[in-house]
């Protein structure tokens, strides 16, 4: 699954897009600074993400929306078109 791919589906659970959850965040006081634990227990508690789509969710809360080339291009299962996660909704992605 990719890194978007995640972040697609945390968006299919809560209805939120990413960049709600991470104003959302913010508001709540969680920034860089902010280790996994609590942002992970807090999107736990209010919307039932698991550990593994909350993490997705835990790097773009505390580092932005800008991930590692790794994959990117690849034709691995964790691929991405892109080093720069839409935030702004499925619905709004640029084809």
């Amino acid at each position: 699954m990719s890194f978007q791919a995640y972040l697609d589906a945390v968006e299919d659970k809560t209805g939120l897009t990413p960049r709600q959850l991470v104003d959302l965040a913010h508001e709540r006081g969680f920034d860089g600074s902010t280790k996994a634990t609590p942002i992970l227990e807090w999107l736990q508690t209010d919307y039932g993400i698991g550990r593994g789509h909350g993490m997705a969710m835990v790097h773009v809360i505390t580092k932005g929306p800008q991930i590692s080339s790794k994959h990117v291009g690849s034709d691995g299962t964790h691929r991405d078109e892109s080093d720069t996660l839409w935030l702004d909704g499925k619905a709004t992605r640029p084809a």
